[in-house]
């Protein structure tokens, strides 16, 4: 019996030890593992804690809607510097914009779009390095009221080396400068072209001299947010591409009732013409075809001349002036008095037939081989010099006085 009990105490107090060595810390790698979880969660927690002393500010307020077009977006910090702002449109174009030098503000280079969203993100660090992160939306406005410019250049299109590029606003612009800059043309070869406002609506572009034969010309409108007038917002925003052909000058003399065409420099035709009549004097003066006709109506009550002519069927008609002076062809009048008398009411008259038919006579010819933004410059005649903008006839301006004015 006394076995059996020994037997039976000495399995109990090894199972005690068994059970007391397992659960019980050993001198120092347990323990000391304990410890160090306990300091790892305290030092994250730390660190949760600590946030970037920077802030940063978006203005407009998120959610913001008919934020202005200029000025209505800045970015700012205190407490750090800005790293980087992004500011992308809804179609995933990026805002450029420029950093102040302290690092504390940001704005973007130019105008917004009208009715677009615009999503912002901004990044800055504190003196500690530590980020902050600011994200924002607005649209800008949509406005109730807004203006564009007819331009008279197509796509594609090739005019002569005299061509002015015109535009024509249908509202009146009082921010002349502001929609000068958003507007330019480019040239190549490089030429300085400038910009020259008529009144509070045209604005026309010419270089200081007739373009090169052959130069590519782009017209640039990034109207699309500019302010044009006290809540009158453009909207158009696009190239127009165009090219020069040849070189076309004619010389037309009214004392010597004659037309020198030029092509290159070199004298291509001379043409006898009619000019006008003593009591209506065509102007002098550089005149660049506008418009071409293969026939039109010139009625007198148009332009003044109440009643004295209305002729339905004027063959070969190109417009000089938006006062009424063409070169046209002239079937009424005899013969004899092309490259003798000057008998119209202002036009520079060719001889030509009814219907527009004969290629061979000079008002045909003369159609056919002129471009629109050719010259035809007028000497001698018994008139004061065309106004500049009768029609698009700004070379009759000083490149100086043209300049002073952009």
């Amino acid at each position: 019996m006394r076995g059996v009990l020994a037997l039976l105490l000495g399995a109990l107090l090894a199972l005690v030890t068994a059970c007391s060595s397992g659960s019980s810390p050993s001198s120092g790698s347990s323990g000391g593992q304990g410890g160090g979880d306990k300091g790892v969660n305290q030092a994250d927690k730390a660190a949760a804690e600590k946030t970037s002393a920077a802030v940063v500010t978006i203005k407009p307020a998120d959610g913001a809607n008919n934020v202005a077009t200029r000025d209505g977006l800045k970015v700012t910090v205190s407490k750090g510097k800005l790293t980087s702002v992004k500011v992308t449109s809804e179609d995933g174009k990026e805002v450029a914009g420029e950093l102040a030098a302290d690092g504390t503000s940001w704005t973007p280079d130019d105008v917004l779009t009208t009715g677009t969203k615009y999503n912002v993100e901004a990044r800055a660090k504190d003196a500690d390095n530590l980020e902050a992160v600011e994200n924002s939306s607005f649209t800008t406005l949509t406005p109730a009221n807004t203006f564009i410019g007819y331009f008279n250049t197509d796509q594609g299109q090739t005019y002569g080396v005299g061509m002015i590029v015109s535009l024509r606003f249908n509202k009146a612009i009082t921010n002349k400068q502001d929609v000068l800059d958003h507007i330019s043309v480019t040239a190549n070869p490089s030429v300085k072209v400038v910009g020259h406002w008529a009144d509070s609506q045209r604005l026309d572009f010419r270089p200081a001299e007739y373009w090169a034969a052959g130069t590519k010309v782009t017209l640039h409108l990034r109207l699309n947010g500019v302010e044009g007038a006290s809540g009158v917002y453009g909207v158009q925003s696009k190239d127009v591409k165009f090219s020069i052909g040849r070189s076309q000058v004619s010389l037309v003399d009214a004392e010597k009732h004659t037309m020198v065409v030029k092509r290159g420099g070199a004298v291509l035709r001379t043409i006898p013409i009619s000019a006008g009549a003593p009591e209506h004097t065509t102007y002098n003066g550089k005149m660049v075809i506008s418009e071409k006709y293969i026939q039109t109506r010139m009625n007198g009550d148009s332009v003044g001349f109440k009643g004295e002519y209305d002729i339905k069927d004027v063959p070969h008609a190109m417009r000089l002036t938006t006062s009424g002076t063409f070169v046209h062809g002239n079937y009424w009048g005899a013969s004899s008095i092309f490259g003798s008398q000057n008998t119209s009411h202002g036009c520079v008259g060719l001889r030509d037939v009814q219907g527009a038919g004969d290629p061979d006579t000079p008002g045909a010819w003369f159609f056919n081989s002129s471009l629109i933004g050719d010259v035809v410059q007028v000497v001698n005649s018994h008139d004061r010099t065309v106004d500049p903008f009768n029609g698009i006839n700004g070379w009759n301006m000083d490149w100086s006085d043209w300049k002073a004015a952009s």
